[in-house]
This record gives C-alpha cells, structure tokens and sequence, in this order.
C-alpha cells in the first residue's frame, strides 16, 4: 500500500456523481492522479435506451450502461483498458438473433448481476475481474422510470424519451423542461450515502443535466447526504449546451438547476468552467447542429450563489477526427484535486 501512494500525488476521498461522456472523462483523469482505492463513482438507474433499455425491459436488470462506462474509465493499466473496450464495445452486429446490437459488456453485466443476484454484486464482482480497484456505485437499487414536465404541461416518459425530445418534427427549444422526477419511490444505495458522508470531495461531472446529472438528487437521502457532509461540492460546468435539454443556457441557468434541486444555495463550493473556446469555423458546424459554448456570466451565478467560487481553466479539446468538443481528463481531474 505504501509504495502504491507514492505512486500517486493526491489521496482525496473522491465521490463522483454523474453519466455519459462527461463522467468518463473525469474518472479517467482521476484514476491518473489520486489513489484509487479512494475514488467512488456513483452512476444513475433510469437508462431506457440502447442496449441498456433493452436488458431492462427483455431482462429485468438494472440498465448496465453508465457502471460499463465507468468500469472502462478506471481501468489503470492502458493496454487492459484498450482489449477491455474492444470487448464493451462490440455490438454483435454480425450475428443473426436476440442479441444482435447488444453491447457485450453491458451482457457481461446482466449476467454478472443474475449470477451474483443483484446490481450491486454484480457490480463488485465485475470491478473484481477488471482488476479495478475504484469502486463503482449504483446510486438506487430500485426500478426507476425518469419523467419530465414541460413548460406546456406535457409529460415525457422514460430517459430515453427526454434525452431525444429534440429529435422530434415538433420540436419547440422554448417548451423547456420545467421539473424532472420519478415515477417510483426511489431508495438510495446505503453505500452511497456512507462514501458521500466521508468523502473529501463530491463531484458532479459534465453531462446531460437532466438525464444523466441531475436525477441523482432525487433519489431519497443523496442530496441531504450532500448537504451534511463536510466536503467541498465540485460543479464541472458542460462546455456545450444541448438541445432538448440545455438550448441556450449560461453557466448560471445550469447553477441554478442544482440550486433547485440541492436546495442549498450556501453548499455548493466550486463552478469548474472551461476557459478555451472553439475555432470559428467548428463554432460554425456546432451552431448548426443548434449547439453553443456554455457563456460563463460570473455576476449572476454570484447572485445566485454568493459563497462559489468560479474556476476558469483551458480544458476543452477538440477531437477534429470524430468533431467532438470534451473535456481533457488529466487537466480537468487535476484542477479538481487543487482545489482547497
């Protein structure tokens, strides 16, 4: 143990809530910099689409999609990483039957929680066999459905629903989404709460605010596991909005988004922003795609939140190859682990 810190910088108790690429980014730059053993991803159980909604409802399972992501990301060693998202990735596109376009990792997963009865088992038993040594949490062992009210008063049902509305012939960017909740009762993961209650720092990771981000906060006990522990709340801002869910919000439509939900205005400690900007002409490609740079306008999260304290850093890189704007993971983890 000891040669293994040495190896290691920091050794910060790290809880981590979030989903999707932006949550993956900074586990990969953690699991870099800080002692493993000491990071908890904590990943949500409303996923209803893709390979994850299929098990769901073909299965009865967990949706396995965020804990595969996030398994992947806190691979140490790179080459095991490589082979391991060869393996989660591959979609059984050449065979012919039930399968087919299933994720083999989230397969793996399905039957590591039937094999092991029960999400969080099978969870541990496949950090066990990936040799990782993070821990990776549920957030919920319950069933749940994620629902969205509209400004309009209309309803969306399911994840998957919300997370494409914008994909939809009639779709209007002003019928915002006014509140998100669940359509069951939605018990927390005792581990969760007690990583939350010990850690140094809690982090919400960039990401699909009311898909991925958010619906963290209503699962019973977090946010008041939140507010009572004494670590530092870490907002990492997105770099750019998204339709359906974020059109044209700033950095303070997003902090007053937690705000709402967390229900502390005095708790929150850091806004990580990206200080970078994109080429003109990639603006451009994003611009029509109905995408911009999330605009940081310090005065009003100030007024909203006067105790957070804004960070602005150079941690947006673009990917020409794939044209994809993400976090760099060894910048954003780093200027998480100085914070004080």
């Amino acid at each position: 143990m000891a040669d293994n810190i040495e190896k290691y910088p920091y050794q910060q108790k790290i809880v981590t809530f979030g989903g999707g690429t932006g949550h993956f980014s900074v586990l990969r730059g953690l699991v870099e910099l800080n002692q493993p053993e000491f990071i908890t991803a904590v990943v949500g159980t409303w996923d209803s689409g893709g390979s994850s909604g299929r098990l769901r409802t073909e299965v009865g399972i967990l949706p396995p999609g965020d804990i595969r992501q996030c398994l992947l990301a806190l691979i140490e060693d790179s080459k095991q990483r490589q082979v391991a998202q060869k393996l989660f990735d591959d979609r059984l596109e050449n065979i012919v039957g039930p399968l087919k376009g299933h994720s083999l990792g989230n397969l793996i997963a399905a039957r590591l929680e039937h094999i092991y009865k029960g999400p969080d088992r099978g969870t541990e038993a496949e950090r066990l066999l990936f040799r990782i040594r993070a821990r990776v949490l549920p957030v919920s062992l319950s069933e749940l459905s994620l629902m969205a009210k509209l400004e309009s008063g209309e309803e969306v049902e399911g994840e998957d629903n919300i997370d494409l509305r914008a994909e939809r012939k009639n779709y209007n960017p002003k019928n915002k989404i006014m509140r998100i909740y669940f359509d069951a009762n939605a018990d927390p993961n005792p581990e969760v709460i007690q990583a939350t209650s010990e850690a140094d720092k809690i982090v919400f990771s960039a990401g699909d605010l009311y898909t991925s981000v958010l619906p963290h906060l209503l699962v019973n006990g977090i946010k008041e596991a939140i507010i009572s522990s004494k670590a530092k709340i870490v907002i990492v801002l997105n770099l750019m909005t998204k339709r359906g869910e974020t059109d044209s919000f700033k950095a303070s439509d997003y902090l007053r988004a937690f705000l709402a939900y967390l229900e502390n205005k005095d708790r929150i400690n850091y806004l990580i922003a990206n200080s970078n900007g994109l080429d003109a002409e990639v603006l451009k490609i994003y611009k029509k795609e109905g995408q911009n740079v999330v605009r940081v306008d310090i005065d009003a999260c100030k007024s909203l939140a006067p105790n957070v304290k804004i960070i602005k850093s150079n941690l947006g890189v673009y990917h020409v190859r794939e044209h994809l704007f993400r976090h760099d993971p060894q910048n954003l983890a780093e200027t998480i682990l100085k914070l004080n």
